[in-house]
């Protein structure tokens, strides 16, 4: 009897590792024309394609043909994709895996140990860890090494380099976040440094992690609005979602305290967007004037006989003109600019009239981090020139745009970022973020303890009684 059971545990065993095996079942030729579909439509569509180095985007779908080849997996198949995609360096461009191939894909579980880590001031820490192992892996513990090579090292040679994001700061957050990503049984040798200075080494291995309870079950945050009175007559409303319209019906509902306050404190943080129009119809209460001004967009100009033309001339011919084609400077410019796609048909701009019985102008600090993007972009972009509003925290997302969706072999998709986003001005924030005011890093405590610490909320409070906006 003790055999048997022992026999049905081991097949229970290999059945569970078999199912978590990624499939291998698209042929040479629907991997060879999923990549060369995204390389293609990328080529024509992706608005940012005059910035992106073409030496290094050939050279990279030259290699990444001779690589899905060999591809022992779908999986090692869709990793490449990413991989190419990640060259194109924006948010709103991505190389989504099929559900089936997603879901294998492990980040926080270790079999007996569950971690989940944050970038904080250039370093990754634990922030959470399942409750049996608190004592043995203590929150605020960084990691030092993986797999032998300094974090950081690790990080952009084996995590960065598979991730398409606009800015800097949102590329090292998730990368961070995933730096131990993988398939069942994927192993890593960590060296952490807990927060007494303890120097520690763990080997690793992906696996479900049973216990559920962990360490720090962090702050719950019910619904999209949230208001609150803070001291000194300060009002505090977070917005977290432009997804659905409850969240200015909820806040409409607010402008009679609102109307009453002292100073204005909007979180924004970790509000990932929705609808634009949401984020104006809250946005137009601080608006002093009659209108809302909103970003400017563009689309490439794709006129294949201006690129027959521009894919002659050279760089010189865009300083000096071709005289023997009978071309000025401006025209030769203008042929350029078609041929490596950096001409731009700009799309209809106006103000958005706006009417409202209500108006809020008293001082008003909108908190962001790496985490405000898209639509909450747009909310920022509409209270742009508005002089009693501040910006505290960290530098936004720097994504938006608009992504033209293309199915990819074995139900995988792509987004193709069509749409080139700016400040009313023309300035461009996408790739940078936009700018807070103050800025205040999140601080290691503010993660840890988030019911006690809040140091870009301080920040901002401070910032508001110091200054006469």
């Amino acid at each position: 009897m003790k055999k048997i059971s022992l026999l049905l545990a081991l097949i229970c065993c290999l059945a569970s590792t078999l199912k978590a095996q990624p499939s291998n079942s698209l042929t040479l030729s629907e991997k060879f024309y999923g990549l060369s579909s995204f390389w293609s439509e990328a080529n024509y569509n992706f608005v940012y394609m005059y910035k992106v180095d073409q030496v290094a985007w050939h050279a990279a779908y030259k290699q990444a043909i001779a690589n899905i080849q060999t591809a022992p997996d779908d999986y090692a198949y869709y990793r490449e994709l990413q991989k190419l995609c990640a060259l194109l360096k924006d948010g709103h461009t991505q190389v989504y895996m099929p559900d089936s191939l997603q879901n294998l894909v492990m980040t926080t579980h270790f079999g007996p140990y569950r971690l989940f880590l944050s970038h904080i001031n250039g370093k990754v820490y634990v922030t959470n860890v399942n409750k049996s192992k608190e004592n043995e892996i203590p929150l605020g513990s960084e990691i030092v090494k993986v797999n032998g090579l300094a974090t950081a090292d690790y990080r952009d040679r084996y995590v960065a380099s598979y991730i398409s994001s606009s800015t800097a700061q949102d590329l090292v957050v998730r990368a961070s976040y995933n730096l131990l990503s993988g398939l069942a049984g994927a192993q890593y040798d960590l060296e952490i440094k807990t927060p007494s200075g303890q120097s520690k080494q763990f080997h690793l291995s992906h696996s479900n992690t049973k216990e559920l309870e962990l360490s720090s079950m962090g702050t719950p945050h019910a619904g999209v609005f949230e208001f609150k009175w803070l001291p000194d007559s300060t009002a505090y409303v977070a917005l977290r979602s432009f997804n659905d319209a409850t969240v200015v019906e909820e806040f409409e509902a607010a402008l009679p305290k609102l109307s009453t306050a002292k100073r204005v404190v909007v979180d924004i943080r970790n509000n990932g967007g929705g609808s634009s129009k949401h984020a104006a119809n809250i946005a137009k209460y601080f608006v002093q004037g009659d209108s809302i001004y909103g970003a400017r967009n563009y689309s490439r100009e794709i006129i294949p006989t201006e690129r027959a033309i521009g894919s002659f001339l050279s760089a010189q011919d865009t300083v000096d003109g071709k005289a023997q084609w009978g071309l000025s400077k401006q025209e030769a410019t203008t042929l350029v600019k078609a041929y490596s796609g950096a001409k731009f048909h700009t799309l209809p701009y106006s103000p958005m009239a706006i009417q409202t019985r209500v108006k809020l102008r008293q001082p008003t600090a909108v908190l962001t981090n790496v985490h405000t993007a898209s639509a909450a972009e747009d909310f920022l972009i509409y209270l742009y020139a508005q002089a009693h509003v501040v910006r505290v925290g960290d530098f936004t997302n720097g994504s938006t745009g608009q992504p033209l969706q293309l199915s990819l072999p074995g139900n995988g998709s792509a987004w193709i970022c069509t749409k080139k986003v700016t400040l009313p001005s023309g300035e461009e924030f996408v790739g940078y973020g936009i700018k807070p005011h103050k800025h205040a890093p999140q601080q290691l405590e503010d993660v840890l303890h988030p019911n006690i610490s809040d140091t870009q909320l301080e920040a901002a409070l401070q910032y508001l009684a110091e200054k006469e906006i």
